[in-house]
């Protein structure tokens, strides 16, 4: 921890791995979560060498690797593959992994199935989009032993009902947000992310709360925060407003290649040093 922050050092004791009860104990101390999207085995060890508390296997894996212009086409057998890569290859993260469209809104049964088997695969919780009306769903998975994330705001996978990615909770939609959280939260949700939501309204809901809320574009209040790995590293070209570019992978990989490829036309690739003669 921080030599800035001796109250919270002394409030929080950082675990070897992170389970459930330690975001709430997090969000005692006042000890900020972070999150970050993964997809596979090559990345999440990085971000695990990074020191990130959280990796959410976002149904984003459509945008980032499948190329689809949105989550909805994306399968549990896509969320299987790739939670279990995820998994295996971390141990100090606490994974969780989101449940895709059509996978859990006809009855908490059918969510149940479906989140059996991110559980098999590693997911230490779940997460899906919706509100007061899945409070059900969340109580049945929570009984039987499946951590549940909730996600209100701006639900990607229902962008088609919204009008697009557009801020929600604002004007009298606030208090039906508060009252979305706490229901989840009732139910046993342990987090719930805060997607576009006006900052004041956002830390209206974190306080209203006892579990932690991690926010994306929702403000700085939240009790931790979660983003698209490719987003923040520079990866694609553009990125949402609420998005802050913290590197340029994409410029950094490209220039490797351009480089690698360059001495392949040259023949200086292979060089003495990358062969056996004999």
């Amino acid at each position: 921890m921080s030599d800035q922050n001796p109250a919270i050092e002394t409030q929080f004791k950082e675990p070897k791995r992170w389970r459930v009860h330690h975001l709430m104990q997090a969000k005692q101390a006042g000890r900020k979560i972070t999150m970050i999207t993964a997809y596979d085995a090559l990345t999440a060890p990085i971000f695990e060498e990074a020191g990130i508390d959280t990796i959410l296997v976002g149904d984003s894996y459509g945008n980032v690797q499948l190329g689809y212009g949105s989550t909805i086409p994306v399968t549990i057998e896509d969320m299987e593959r790739a939670t279990g890569a995820v998994a295996r290859s971390v141990t100090r993260p606490l994974v969780v992994a989101d449940m895709p469209f059509g996978t859990y809104e006809a009855s908490p049964q059918v969510a149940f199935d479906n989140a059996a088997r991110l559980i098999r695969v590693g997911a230490n919780a779940v997460k899906f989009e919706g509100g007061a009306e899945l409070a059900d769903t969340v109580k049945l998975l929570t009984q039987a032993g499946i951590p549940v994330v909730g996600h209100l705001g701006f639900t990607p996978q229902s962008e088609n009902a919204l009008g697009g990615p557009r801020m929600q909770g604002r004007g009298t939609a606030k208090q039906k947000m508060i009252d979305d959280a706490l229901a989840l939260q009732s139910a046993g949700a342990i987090a719930i992310v805060l997607e576009m939501v006006p900052g004041p309204v956002a830390s209206e809901v974190t306080k209203a709360l006892d579990v932690p809320t991690i926010g994306i574009g929702a403000g700085p209040e939240t009790d931790g925060q979660v983003l698209v790995w490719s987003d923040m590293a520079g990866m694609t070209d553009w990125v949402p407003s609420f998005v802050k570019r913290f590197g340029e992978a994409r410029a950094v990989l490209r220039s490797a290649v351009e480089d690698y490829a360059a001495e392949v036309k040259d023949g200086t690739f292979p060089g003495p040093e990358n062969y056996k003669t004999n």
